[in-house]
């Protein structure tokens, strides 16, 4: 896996553990990081078969382990090579951009910055891969444009209830003596010989109707009369 900017991996590389065999010094394991002022590069089918080994070829990845996208990188790596300047970790990053970041580690490390540099075949082969990083964050997971909303007057619980009642309440119905009533919305439709105390004993209104003309007050004005068709709210 992938060294972080202070040299630290998850794993040692195999160019490391070979040398700590041979009994090689300190100041002899970080070779791979020396001699790395050339200009280094690999082909992007060199950095898929990296990628392969690192992650399964999930440019995208996020385990939660400290390693991020397709070539695992360490967030301290994949600052000191840049990469936030495409995203604040890699696998918010396209593929092309954590490309272009780990052409930029591997010239500052050497391929030795991975510990799968040996199974993908990563060398400074100096081929250019040729990536687009477009610019800014990631092209690959682009934030989806929201769509302009005209300024709402904010609304209160009682407002919002009241509302559909009040469209509601635009409709009538015709009295006995032709006069129109607000007819309401509610769940229940008042019959021939209703009353509100019969109602809310019916339907078992706690409060009685008492409640159930303050329920109401909207379309009742009067507690002793109310009209068939009249749709009244019961709780």
């Amino acid at each position: 896996m992938l060294l972080n900017s202070k040299g630290k991996h998850r794993r040692p590389s195999k160019t490391v553990r070979l040398a700590t065999l041979a009994g090689v010094t300190g100041a002899a394991v970080a070779v791979p990081l020396m001699g790395a002022t050339n200009a280094s590069a690999a082909s992007v089918e060199t950095w898929d078969a990296v990628a392969q080994c690192e992650s399964g070829g999930n440019w995208s990845i996020n385990t939660g382990n400290g390693y991020y996208g397709g070539l695992q990188f360490s967030q301290s790596s994949w600052a000191a090579a840049g990469g936030t300047q495409y995203a604040s970790r890699a696998d918010l990053a396209s593929k092309d951009q954590q490309i272009a970041t780990a052409e930029k580690l591997l010239d500052m490390q050497g391929p030795g910055a991975w510990a799968c540099a040996g199974a993908g075949g990563l060398t400074n082969d100096g081929v250019d891969p040729g990536v687009n990083t477009g610019s800014g964050q990631s092209a690959s997971k682009p934030e989806q444009a929201q769509p302009e909303r005209k300024a709402e007057q904010p609304t209160t619980r009682s407002e919002q209830r009241e509302a559909p009642k009040a469209e509601s309440s635009k409709k009538t119905v015709t009295t006995p003596t032709g006069e129109k009533v607000q007819k309401g919305d509610g769940e229940y439709k008042v019959k021939a010989g209703d009353t509100l105390s019969k109602i809310a004993d019916r339907e078992g209104v706690k409060g009685g109707w008492s409640k159930l003309f303050k329920l109401n007050d909207d379309i009742v004005k009067e507690a002793d009369l109310i009209f068939p068709g009249q749709q009244l709210h019961l709780k």
